[in-house]
């Protein structure tokens, strides 16, 4: 992690680059989380997941949606692979930030790592309700952005 001291212009421009030089990938459909009993781990669903997270008493998949999911609770994910040599700290802030301001939403962000592809890589959970929104305005934020679907 990068700990670098900055004022808050210096940290829009440098956060701006970083945004630039990540490779931002929309993944096709919508998705959502699906709970389950904390002693049942899904493992039917490892090839399905984006992601699996566990509180004290539930495992939540970050799964594609079904037809009867809720339009409330279906979400577009974006994910973030970053350029290893740009310092990226402070940019889940940030973009949360400028998601809250400009669109009057949040967001959910599950990160992971990956040390042969940049290290570090979010996936960011925007609600549907805003989406067409959310893509405009991270391309004006200097995202230059792929739609594929995750490969498995």
């Amino acid at each position: 992690m990068d700990v670098t001291p900055e004022n808050p212009e210096q940290t829009a421009a440098r956060l701006r680059q970083v945004m630039a030089h990540a490779r931002a990938v929309c993944m096709a459909g919508d998705y959502t989380f699906t709970e389950y009993p904390l002693h049942e781990f899904p493992a039917h669903e490892l090839s399905n997941a984006v992601a699996f997270v566990r509180d004290e008493g539930s495992w939540s998949a970050l799964l594609p949606a079904t037809p009867d999911t809720a339009e409330a609770d279906r979400y577009l994910l974006v994910g973030f692979h970053f350029a290893p040599n740009i310092a990226n700290s402070g940019f889940v802030g940030w973009l949360a930030t400028q998601f809250k301001q400009h669109l009057g939403t949040g967001v959910f962000v599950v990160c992971g790592q990956n040390s042969r592809d940049g290290g570090v890589y979010d996936y960011w959970g925007i609600p549907r309700s805003v989406a067409v929104q959310a893509l405009a305005l991270l391309t004006v934020l200097g995202a230059r952005i792929n739609h594929q679907e995750l490969s498995v």
